[in-house]
């Protein structure tokens, strides 16, 4: 049978626009790599371990220069940006006519440097996520018209390539990139976009950094059937608790946006040093300082008794709700996981089980799915970034748990539920 020629020239015009898209992707991908893997480098060997090697006193007070700072910058390098990176994402994923220019892209990221260098307890990936989705749009942007395409397309691969590099973690990015917009769906026609650009984010990413495991959590590898009950325990508890948590955040938020830039700093850096006057004398540790990882890897010593993990998990919440009051820059991805992983090993710890590198794994997924409703992302990322695969049944039953037990809170006011697109909408 002979087809017409109109499908000849269709299926001939699929095949260019395809390439065009995983080409434009990949480079995507690849300037976004870069751009993250200087600024991991700048944050976290240089100034973040100038921070914690320097005096006690200094440590305290650091972080309340740093909010200052970033509030000077937003505001007149800006100017007057917001805070917001991942929120900016979402927004010009959902609106098109909303832009991400370059002048406040640069405020927002030497702000996130002023905030995450200084030792706010904020985390790398909403700057990335942005620094990302702002290189996918500056490129789109300069396109000749005909070859521009859907707007969305670079935006998510941008994003997709920020999430892939800074947590080396590529079907992390992709998925989350195109989750995150949504509750309880996802963006499925950026699919291939966001996997060709966190594939070349990642890959430009481990050639300047390495390819270990974000995480590379040791201990017990499998699970016992027990251990599902526990789980979904663990879930419940994490679903109850990112609620909390993301209830704090929106009111961060809106107290940032509405307050006096000098009283809310003011404000702010108190509640961060009274954090840390608590945490560094009961640990020895400044964990309302580091940017995550290193809470974790503490938590996860089996003589830690459960109150303390207790207390550390409270005053991590403090010192993150407050960088977010304070107008600090940041993402809260790893925070939510850090949260996780403490309740989880609290959990283990009451049930006096010896795994706990599970319980921890588990509650990353559980914490991280209720808190940005991303379910699918969170079991990714657990799967990549601690190198333990056969934790992937008890982290979704924790994350399932934790996603009913949540609700319809999120941690970003801006996503949007299946109800209000339609079936038929492109985004999806």
């Amino acid at each position: 049978m002979t087809l017409p020629q109109w499908w000849y020239d269709e299926l001939r015009s699929l095949a260019e626009r395809s390439r065009q898209v995983v080409l434009l992707a990949a480079l995507t991908g690849a300037v976004t790599g870069l751009a993250v893997a200087f600024y991991e480098w700048l944050l976290v060997e240089v100034l973040i371990e100038t921070v914690l090697s320097a005096p006690i006193w200094a440590q305290a007070l650091i972080p309340a220069v740093g909010l200052a700072l970033a509030a000077v910058i937003l505001r007149y390098v800006g100017p007057n940006a917001t805070p917001a990176t991942s929120d900016e994402y979402i927004k010009s994923f959902h609106d098109p006519g909303y832009s991400l220019p370059l002048r406040r892209g640069v405020a927002r990221v030497l702000a996130s440097i002023s905030t995450l260098g200084s030792g706010g307890a904020l985390g790398l990936e909403g700057p990335s996520i942005y620094m990302g989705a702002t290189i996918g749009s500056l490129i789109h942007n300069r396109l000749p018209p005909k070859f521009r395409g859907n707007k969305r397309t670079l935006l998510v691969a941008g994003a997709a390539a920020g999430i892939a590099a800074i947590f080396k973690a590529p079907a992390t990015g992709a998925v989350f990139a195109l989750e995150s917009p949504f509750r309880d769906d996802l963006g499925r026609r950026s699919l291939l976009p966001a996997l060709v650009a966190a594939v070349t984010g990642y890959l430009v990413f481990v050639t300047i950094e390495d390819t270990t495991p974000l995480l590379a959590i040791e201990g017990v590898r499998g699970f016992e059937g027990k251990n599902l009950a526990a789980a979904a325990a663990v879930g419940v508890l994490a679903g109850v608790g990112a609620r909390g948590f993301s209830a704090a955040i929106r009111f961060a938020k809106k107290y940032a946006a509405e307050t006096n830039p000098a009283l809310r700093v003011l404000v702010a850096s108190s509640l961060m040093i009274a954090s840390f006057a608590v945490v560094r004398p009961l640990t020895g540790e400044s964990l309302t300082l580091e940017n995550g990882l290193g809470v974790i890897r503490w938590a996860l010593d089996p003589n830690l008794a459960v109150w303390l993990l207790v207390v550390v998990f409270g005053l991590r919440m403090i010192a993150t709700t407050a960088s977010v009051a304070g107008g600090g820059v940041g993402g809260l991805f790893i925070p939510l996981v850090v949260a996780g992983a403490l309740l989880g090993r609290a959990v283990g710890g009451v049930v006096n089980s010896p795994q706990e590198s599970l319980y921890v794994v588990v509650g990353i997924a559980a914490f991280l799915s209720a808190g940005y409703r991303v379910p699918l992302a969170a079991i990714m990322f657990v799967a990549e970034t601690t190198g333990r695969p056969s934790f992937v049944v008890p982290g979704v039953i924790a994350a399932v748990a934790a996603e009913l037990a949540a609700g319809q809170s999120s941690i970003t006011a801006y996503q949007r539920a299946p109800d209000y697109l339609g079936t038929t909408s492109p985004d999806r």
